[in-house]
């Protein structure tokens, strides 16, 4: 524990991991607000709107909240992973000053007029006004994501004499397979969950008999949007980022998989528990050569487990690994069942006088969170012991100067100020909540009907 390594990783783990909460609610709301205002400009019935301004206003919050808990990262950079930064700025940096000058500011911009300027843009105006800040939202989130794939899977560049990266080719860091598949990845989870939100406070708007159109609207956006994003988190984004994790990062595969033992038609690990120390898995519930096919698409294919690896570069934790993805792929799977099942019911027009499925929905909005966070600790979590996969380890990328007293002193520093900023962000949704869909806003934005 007094390893400085230990603690610059564990701050920022927590500071990412805290942080992306909020990303991952603003750019699901962003894509269904353009579908709540175009329906709305369609149909030109009220209560489309009147539930577009409700999320516009938590999309804000969380954008906020955002912004506030992302800063300390760009910090983190400079003093954590000093090493890091300056071995590998020439080819990030590009990404993330393009994440700043272009996607941030278009984002905040947008959402300054989706707020304040509906009367005064006019409908047509304010939907393309929801647009472009979803252009901007995702547009943030998949220069975000290049970053983080050529961490995973580096290309586009070289490596001088001094260890220095450069880049060489924008085209193929900005655009790698790697970065196309995970983002379109990302951003279906980040619409899973924007969409489990809807429709739990639609359900819970229901469930009290309380603004009926926007509840009504809200619970079925929610619901058909949940199911076709879901489906599509699995199959293909899920299954073709698990063929690039199979063919560029084998030791993960048999991290996330609890594999030890090379072997052909390997079985998919349903539940089990990883024995590190007598390298085996405990307790397996398998299905019989289904990770041969998964990953390669042969029932008898040889799938290697981490015999065939350096015990060097095995992942670090590797339980942290395989319970993370379990947890993802188990949350992934319940995700398609309940929200199939609720959709069904809205088509047939049973979905509102089916209490019990209604709470479901409304327990259910925390834990595609959970599932997203899941999600990227796979990630984090194989590509470890590796700061830049295969070229940059992750002891190598830490500030040689900043000792572990002061990263464990600063990271309760950050504990006590998230704590904080959490409950105000919940105390603020909660009074957002309590006014409803009919809130004012400004002068100059929606007022009451």
């Amino acid at each position: 524990m007094t390893d400085p390594l230990f603690w610059h990783r564990l701050q920022f783990g927590f500071t990412i991991t805290y942080h992306y909460l909020f990303p991952q609610l603003t750019m699901g709301l962003a894509l269904l607000i353009v579908v709540l205002k175009g329906l709305g400009l369609r149909t030109g019935r009220p209560e489309w709107n009147d539930a577009a301004r409700f999320w516009i206003r938590i999309f804000g919050l969380s954008f906020a909240m955002g912004v506030v808990t992302g800063i300390p990262m760009e910090f983190q950079f400079g003093t954590n992973w000093a090493a890091f930064s300056a071995k590998t700025g020439g080819v990030i940096g590009q990404t993330l000053a393009m994440e700043g000058i272009f996607a941030f500011f278009l984002e905040s911009s947008f959402l300054a007029l989706l707020i304040r300027g509906e009367r005064r843009l006019g409908p047509r105006a304010h939907f393309l006004t929801a647009v472009a800040l979803w252009v901007g939202s995702w547009l943030s989130g998949y220069f975000i994501v290049a970053t983080n794939a050529f961490m995973q899977f580096p290309v586009g560049h070289e490596v001088g004499p001094d260890g220095t990266f450069h880049l060489v080719d924008l085209t193929a860091f900005v655009f790698s397979p790697w970065a196309m598949v995970q983002y379109v990845h990302t951003m279906m989870g980040a619409v899973v969950t924007g969409a489990f939100a809807m429709a739990a406070l639609g359900a819970f708007w229901t469930l009290r008999a309380e603004h009926r159109g926007a509840a009504h609207v809200s619970l079925g956006t929610g619901v058909v949007c949940a199911v076709v994003a879901a489906i599509l988190v699995a199959v293909p984004t899920g299954h073709m980022q698990g063929r690039l994790v199979a063919e560029y990062q084998p030791a993960a595969l048999a991290g996330m998989e609890g594999r030890f033992e090379s072997g052909p038609r390997a079985p998919l690990a349903m539940i089990g528990q990883p024995n590190v120390r007598e390298r085996k898995l405990d307790n397996p519930i398998e299905l019989p050569a289904a990770l041969s096919y998964i990953a390669y698409g042969d029932f008898s294919a040889n799938v290697r487990g981490l015999d065939s690896f350096p015990q060097d570069d095995w992942p670090t934790n590797i339980e942290l690994l395989y319970f993370s993805f379990h947890i993802m792929v188990g949350l992934g799977t319940g995700f398609i069942a309940l929200a199939a099942v609720a959709a069904l019911q809205f088509a047939r027009g049973a979905l509102e006088r089916s209490r019990w499925l209604l709470w479901m929905l409304v327990l259910a909005f925390p834990f595609p969170f959970i599932a997203n966070t899941a999600g990227w600790l796979t990630a984090e979590f194989g590509r470890q012991p590796w700061l830049v996969y295969g070229l940059l380890r992750t002891a190598d990328g830490a500030s040689p100067t900043v000792h572990g007293g002061a990263t464990a002193f600063t990271t309760l520093g950050f504990a006590g100020l998230y704590l904080v900023l959490g409950l105000l962000f919940v105390l603020l949704v909660v009074r957002e909540i309590g006014h409803g869909p009919h809130a004012a806003t400004t002068a100059d934005g929606p007022g009451p009907g």
